[in-house]
Order: C-alpha cells, then sequence, then structure tokens
C-alpha cells in the first residue's frame, strides 16, 4: 500500500501510515464532500440555476397555484384565511378514496379540517387528482382555485360562489 492513505480498524480508530506526516482528519476526504463520485462520473451539479423557471418542479409550481389562490381570498376576506393553513398532498389517504367509491362519487380534489384548540384550520389540495382533472395545464390555475375555494366555503360554512364572487363550478364539457 502506499504511503498516505489511512486504514480504518474497527477499535482504534483511524490511524495514517507511517511515514505519511499527515493527521488522520487531513488526510481523509468524506463521499459527502465530493462533487463526483471517486470514478468521475457523478453529479456535475444543476441542469438549471436555481432561479431560472424551468429549475421549478411541477410539485413546487402546484404549490405556487394554491399559495396564489390562498393569497386572493385573503385579498377578499382578510383574517379567517390568513388564519388557515394551505398545503399540499400528493393524494387522498386509502379511506377518502375508499369512501368516495363506496358513495359512487369522484376522488376528492381536498379535505378541509377544522381548528382545535392545538391547531389552526387547514385547508389541503391533494396534488395528483387536481392535475388528473385538469388535463393540459392552461386550465391548471382555475381548477386549483375552484379546489381552494370548495375547501375554504366548508370550513366557513358558506357557499363557494359567497366566498369567491368569481366562482363557477367545474363542469368538464368546457
Amino acid at each position: 500500500m502506499a504511503e498516505g492513505f489511512i486504514v480504518g480498524f474497527e477499535g482504534g480508530g483511524d490511524r495514517p501510515f507511517p511515514g505519511s506526516g499527515l493527521s488522520p482528519a487531513s488526510q481523509r476526504r468524506g463521499f459527502g464532500r465530493r462533487r463526483r463520485n471517486r470514478h468521475g462520473r457523478g453529479l456535475r451539479g444543476d441542469v438549471l440555476p436555481p432561479g431560472l423557471p424551468g429549475s421549478r418542479t411541477r410539485a413546487d409550481r402546484f404549490e405556487d397555484l394554491v399559495a396564489e389562490s390562498a393569497e386572493r381570498l385573503e385579498v377578499l376576506w382578510g383574517q379567517p384565511i390568513a388564519a388557515m393553513v394551505f398545503s399540499v398532498e400528493l393524494l387522498p389517504r386509502v379511506a377518502s378514496l375508499d369512501f368516495a367509491e363506496a358513495a359512487g362519487g369522484p376522488v376528492p380534489l381536498g379535505r378541509a379540517l377544522g381548528a382545535t384548540p392545538r391547531h389552526p384550520a387547514r385547508v389541503v389540495i391533494y396534488r395528483r387528482p387536481v392535475e388528473q382533472l385538469a388535463g393540459p395545464d392552461l386550465l391548471l390555475p382555475e381548477i386549483v382555485h375552484l379546489a381552494v375555494v370548495e375547501q375554504v366555503a366548508e370550513l366557513l360554512m358558506r357557499s363557494p360562489e359567497e366566498i369567491d364572487p368569481d366562482y363557477r363550478p367545474w363542469d368538464e364539457d368546457r
């Protein structure tokens, strides 16, 4: 073996080879600090810089749509909407899907959870069912907003038309 390599022993820790003159900490470089793997074929870096639009994932863009919809409703309603927490989940829980199937209804697009003493009211929008319903990306912002409005209306116990005057129920014939 060549000088300067570190050999690890189970009980004794790392010891440099004799004559290397280096401490064990200065001799090794962990895999986490390397940019590429040991054969030079690892990831080189981001394809696009983080500031460009193409660097955002579909999940990130969907979360932005939910946030924009919540901000739009906050302008209309103020504090009741500001007190709510809006989040995104990939799919509904299996129990929700089973209930929808048994009732003969569509897959839920979201869920509204009322406030408790420990947690604020919460609106959850399911990303995959909304994306499936939207089809082309041009309709996605509209359907996300409809789903958010419906869940907020359920929490505030009002009609969706009252929550957002521009609300029009989704019609698949559009």
